[in-house]
């Protein structure tokens, strides 16, 4: 910061007194100066403004502050005022037309920013493409005529099939038995009531035609 000497460093002391306003001592002057006049040229240069009748100086104990001479503080006039508080209320008008544009500025750009670019554009239409062409391979052999599954995978099911279906058959079998068994003694209720308890299902219709084939 450059430090100013003389008519200057006065100029600059009585400008920030009178543009603030309000009572100050000379160390809050110097240090809201940020060091443009050192402290002790604050409190000469205050002294002699008072002296001057630029400053009011009121003493409070050992400390002295200062403040702009009101009767040297020029009053404006009614219709000039009324004419600020005019421009004042256009200015606020147009602030509020300047956010509200803003706003929709800021909608818009959010909205291109959602916009996937061209180079996005580009890989999400050939990910597209790729999925139709393995969707339409794998629908080739239904367009074609051609069967879905040879003979001997059918022979292969069907072998399956027989073996599984005798194995369901031989152990519904041995449940039965042992079943019969373990509620001989019981009424038809309680067995039923039993099978409820241990959560054992009963074969459906289509168990049952499953089973005799």
């Amino acid at each position: 910061v450059k430090v100013l000497k003389g008519q200057d460093a006065e100029d600059l002391v009585l400008d920030y007194v009178k543009r603030m306003n309000r009572p100050y001592g000379a160390v809050d002057v110097a240090a809201n100066l940020k060091g443009a006049v050192p402290k002790t040229a604050v409190q000469k240069i205050l002294v002699a403004l008072a002296e001057k009748g630029e400053l009011v100086q009121k003493a409070y104990g050992k400390t002295s502050f200062f403040v702009a001479n009101q009767a040297n503080i020029q009053i404006i006039p009614a219709e000039d005022l009324a004419a600020l508080e005019e421009e004042f209320k256009l200015l606020e008008e147009e602030n509020k037309s300047g956010g509200a544009a803003v706003k929709c500025l800021n909608a818009e750009l959010g909205k291109l920013k959602a916009t996937p670019t061209d180079e996005q554009l580009d890989l999400q239409v050939s990910e597209l493409t790729q999925a139709i062409r393995k969707a339409d391979a794998q629908l080739e052999p239904l367009r074609s005529g051609a069967p879905l599954i040879s003979e001997a995978d059918l022979e292969m099911v069907d072998a399956d099939w027989l073996r599984w279906r005798a194995e369901w058959v031989r152990r519904k079998k041995i449940f039965n038995d042992f079943w019969q068994l373990a509620t001989d003694s019981l009424t038809v209720q309680d067995a039923a009531g039993l099978a409820e308890d241990l959560g054992i299902e009963q074969d459906t219709n289509e168990h049952i035609a499953l089973e005799r084939g």
